[in-house]
């Protein structure tokens, strides 16, 4: 079909490249700049959906990202197809599919509509009152009937064959929202210098000045001056300008989310491009210049196709040069409606009658519409729309009641005023205020460092907006720290300005009628269905929001909230402010999983982290398990050995002469800075001030409930530097952890927290023959024991390669871990292996780990604690700084609950029956013959069998534990009840001696 909407001579795609497209399969034309909804207006389409809930036939209402209608499904192949885009934000290229979407058998003829004459049985809230009888019913019939037409796109079924990518981004100043407000304070913080980042959620920049024929700004038209500008602050080294750019969500500490479209704009994307790109930007300072968004008028049938926002229709005429009818209607309370009539008046399309709600408005607007020779009529409404798949009519009446008169038209553009955009604002937990005045929420309580500026902000007229932006980006670069820098603020020539407009239902939408006049276009919300929720109870907007669904999902009440609010206030009899604003959750506009997902999927879902080791290991015939993200080496078997026969000589080798083990999974983390002691002090709760450079010390982590989080060997490098380890699986945790308290409990203490688990790779060197083995290999590091005690660190080389060198042990024998970096790991092992050859060492795995400290009453924390066990429960009062006046948990620790009588702790268990080996979790009862269900009194957290001890040795959680020590418990299994004995944690050389060999 050929494009008989474009206008000749109108809009800014003259010169463009002719596209084709088809949707629902019928072929079309558009211009290279297109979006879907002007392509398809510009052939006369403006049937394009069909309603969520009554299935009625739905057109474009916008052009931009508020477009509640226009949803379809965007079809490259069969892998790459996406549902609920926003036809108006969609842009066109040759080739492009679209597909209508939530109808059947086809867009006209729709089975689904005779939901609409149900519509009685399924007003607000018929969901909550409906479906309950009879109860087998819901599995069977109701829920996958319901769950089957819920939704209005189909989900792909096929893996997504497009990648994504992610960016962080840092800035003193970032700019959301690329109108004249936004490119303004864009250009006053980038002349002084400091890192601006401007978005804007469009292809291209400059907002309501893509439409406003009135605005001239420094000689030029709004527009040109906005690409201009833009091409100024693109060649800005200081300057990252991103379009098509969605801030989708307004998090903690100047954090914001955006989502970049990089590719569904072309016809063939590279394979290097990403399909999105997810950038997370943090900001010394954020301006907000996001806008403001028309509103529709409130009457009966206002959903019909063809009736849409009036700044729509200006867009579609002056940016795409695209007439959305050729006998148009005006419906307004608002001046800006008049601008479009008389833009599209002189583009020679008929405008059948302006007719406005106000009695007796006046202005220059008005004058000239009246001029044109456009029929204005005053205090009149719309009180209907007539047509179905378009709408033909528009019934107009005194607003005080009295006779009808019906006007045919092909299109009704109307406004009810604008409503600021504070959807970022309230997502940054700021406090919007009412303003009396104006009748509309503006930003009122800041709780970060960020700005409103322009239309968002409330602030009326493009001079004012201008002033309002350049002194605010001024401001904000100064606060970021910026010098002093003179720019020039941008001259406002002219501009537009409107009055306030309307809120909720307009005459004949009021309480005494039962029309559909929809508030929320995406949901199916009538006016009427308001008045219900509040009939039926609900005072609170939030609850009339949720009884409704008025401004719920991916509309987040752009363009139905404040009329649905007045109308429930109207109901209520209160004043809106009385009646309160519904939250505005992110993500602003849907976010693909894609980009949310970004790298992470197919192997780099949970990626497989390998030490510098493994290769080794693998050659060596290594058995692995999966700890967390880590492939780790399990066990060792020789020829016709099993994990029994593997694992016993393996202990029992690490107690005679000497055992590897690779390490380098454990947790390590920096501390440093001037602060570091003191900030270790508050996260630990052992005493670390006073803690020698060189020396080490078993440290223990709580949360605030005063329960063990992790644990780990600490080294103190230098009076400022601690080398901190954590469990393999707790590094990520733990690293958090640590974070979170510094940025925002502890953030005066001067302090750094670097990860380098990667930097390190850790080999552990365990047994008698321990230091034979290391000593011929290091360099500068006097071994001894009397210079290198135990829990002692030393810096020097190995094998030629920077070494740090811990004195320690996790299997109570002689012990040393060789920390190098990882790229030398396999090197060094292949040294200290050749060595160990010599004394009769072997490697041993992550079992024989297990079992030698289970041997010496080591804990595992995740093992041995369950996050409900505390340092006493444990066993562990000694590493408690008894001294110390704070650290976190220390308040938690006090509870009575957890100094109470009878709390589980953790002792050893020795099986009557020396060759029983317990199952780890295995419930134990203090009296097998009571009845069931029985009382648990606790459980084993780690069991084995010890080749060394020759039997089976286990920990567990019993309850008042160390009061029961020599007294006989009972573990119930299936095959009959074990007798065990409550004993002391450790098992091997109780007095601790083989330390030092």
């Amino acid at each position: 079909m050929s494009a008989t909407f474009r206008i000749a001579g109108a809009g800014r795609l003259k010169q463009a490249k002719i596209a084709g497209f088809s949707f629902d399969g019928r072929p079309y034309t558009g211009i290279e700049g297109d979006t879907l909804a002007s392509a398809l207006l510009a052939n006369g389409v403006h049937l394009v959906g069909r309603s969520f809930k009554y299935h009625r036939p739905r057109g474009f209402l916008s052009a931009g990202a508020e477009e509640p209608n226009a949803l379809v499904e965007i079809k490259r192949d069969a892998a790459r197809k996406t549902p609920n885009v926003r036809a108006t934000v969609q842009e066109l290229y040759d080739g492009l599919t679209a597909q209508s979407q939530n109808r059947w058998p086809s867009l006209a003829f729709d089975i689904g509509a005779v939901s609409s004459i149900a519509s009685p049985m399924l007003s607000a809230g018929f969901y909550y009152k409906t479906f309950m009888w009879p109860k087998a019913a819901w599995k069977n019939l109701y829920e996958p009937k319901i769950r089957a037409a819920a939704g209005l796109g189909v989900a792909p079924d096929q893996p997504d064959p497009d990648h994504y990518s992610a960016r962080f981004a840092h800035c003193e100043v970032l700019v959301l929202g690329g109108g004249a407000a936004g490119i303004a304070a864009a250009l006053a913080a980038a002349e002084t210098g400091v890192r601006v980042i401007l978005a804007d959620e469009q292809a291209e920049f400059g907002g309501s000045l893509r439409f406003e024929s009135g605005a001239k700004i420094e000689g030029q038209d709004g527009f040109s001056w906005a690409q201009s500008a833009l091409a100024k602050l693109s060649a800005m080294d200081n300057v990252r300008v991103l379009p098509r750019t969605t801030a989708f969500g307004y998090y903690a500490q100047n954090f914001v989310g955006l989502v970049e479209r990089v590719s569904d704009h072309l016809q063939r994307p590279g394979r290097d491009l990403p399909r999105e790109r997810q950038w997370q930007v943090r900001a010394k300072r954020v301006v907000l210049a996001t806008g403001a968004i028309e509103r529709h008028m409130v009457f009966a049938d206002n959903d019909r196709p063809g009736v849409m926002l009036a700044s729509a229709a200006r867009t579609y005429l002056n940016h795409y040069g695209v007439a959305v009818g050729r006998n148009i209607g005006v419906y307004t309370a608002n001046d800006s409606a008049y601008a479009a009539a008389i833009d599209l008046k002189k583009a020679g399309i008929n405008v059948a009658a302006i007719v406005d709600l106000r009695d007796n408005p006046t202005g220059p607007a008005i004058d000239e519409a009246r001029a044109l020779g456009i029929e204005v009529n005053f205090g009149r409404a719309v009180i209907r729309a007539g047509g179905k798949l378009r709408v033909s009519s528009m019934t107009v009446q005194p607003k005080n009641g009295g006779g009808e008169r019906t006007i045919p038209v092909d299109a009704i553009l109307m406004s009810a005023g604008w409503t600021p955009s504070v959807h970022l604002f309230s997502q940054s937990r700021g406090k919007v205020a009412f303003n009396d005045e104006t009748k509309r929420f503006v930003p009122g309580i800041y709780a970060q460092d960020c700005v409103s500026v322009g239309a968002c902000n409330g602030t009326d007229g493009l001079s004012a907006t201008i002033d309002e932006a350049y002194a605010a980006g001024v401001k904000a670069a100064k606060e970021a720290g910026s010098k002093p820098a003179k720019g020039t603020k941008p001259k406002v020539d002219a501009g537009e300005s409107w009055s306030r407009g309307m809120l909720g239902a307009a005459p004949g939408a009021g309480a005494e009628t039962t029309v559909k006049a929809f508030v929320d276009f995406q949901n199916d919300v009538t006016a009427k269905d308001i008045r219900q929720a509040v009939h039926e109870g609900m005072r609170s907007i939030e609850h009339v929001k949720r009884f409704t669904t008025n401004g719920m999902a991916t509309d987040q009440g752009k363009t139905s909230n404040m009329h649905g609010l007045a109308i429930a206030a109207e109901t209520l009899g209160k004043p809106i402010p009385q009646v309160g604003l519904t939250t505005f959750r992110a993500p602003y506009t849907p976010v693909t999983f894609g980009s949310i997902v970004g790298l992470a999927r197919g192997p780099l879902f949970d990626p497989t982290r390998k030490t510098a080791i493994h290769p080794w290991a693998e050659r060596q015939g290594a058995m692995f398990e999966d700890v967390g993200q880590w492939k780790r080496a399990w066990y060792f078997p020789k020829p016709g050995e099993d994990i029994h026969a593997a694992v016993d000589r393996e202990c029992v080798t690490v107690r005679k002469t000497a055992g590897l083990f690779d390490a380098s999974t454990l947790g390590k983390i920096e501390v440093v800075g001037p602060d570091a002691a003191k900030f270790m002090e508050l996260l630990y709760t052992n005493p670390w001030e006073k803690l020698e450079p060189g020396r080490c010390r078993y440290g223990i982590m709580l949360r605030e409930d005063g329960f063990i989080y992790d644990d780990g060997v600490v080294g103190r490098l230098a009076a400022d530097r601690f080398h901190v380890t954590t469990t393999t699986g707790g590094a990520p945790r733990v690293m958090n952890h640590m974070e979170d308290y510094l940025q925002t409990e502890f953030p005066h203490l001067n302090v750094w927290l670097t990860s380098i688990t990667e930097q390190w790779a850790v080999i552990a060197v365990q047994g008698p023959k321990s230091r034979d083995i290391i000593a011929p290999l290091v360099e500068g590091i006097d071994m001894s024991d009397e210079a290198l005690p135990h829990m002692s660190v030393r810096e020097g080389r190995i094998c030629g390669v920077p070494t740090r060198l811990f004195r320690m042990s996790f299997s109570g024998e002689r012990g040393f871990e060789v920390n190098v970096p990882a790229d030398y790991g396999e090197a060094v092992w292949e040294a200290l292996w050749a060595e160990g050859q010599k004394h009769g060492a072997c490697a041993y795995g992550t079992e024989s780990m297990h079992v030698l400290r289970a041997e010496k009453g080591y804990i595992i924390v995740g093992q041995d604690t369950d996050g409900t066990v505390t340092p006493n429960d444990a066993g562990l009062d000694w590493a408690v700084g008894k001294k110390k006046a704070d650290f976190v948990g220390i308040r938690g620790m006090a509870r009575p609950d957890l100094v109470a009588k009878g709390r589980k702790q953790l002792v050893g268990l020795k099986t009557r029956d020396p060759k029983v080996v317990l199952e780890e979790g295995a419930q134990i009862v203090a009296d097998p013959k009571q009845a069931i269900p029985m009382k648990m009194i606790g459980h084993v957290t780690s069991s084995y069998w010890s080749q060394n001890c020759g039997r089976s040795i286990a920990l567990g959680l019993v309850a008042g534990g160390r009061d029961r020590m020599g007294e006989t418990l009972y573990v119930p299994m299936p095959n009959g009840v074990i007798e065990v004995e409550v004993t002391g944690m450790v098992f091997f050389d109780e007095k601790g001696e083989r330390l030092n060999g």
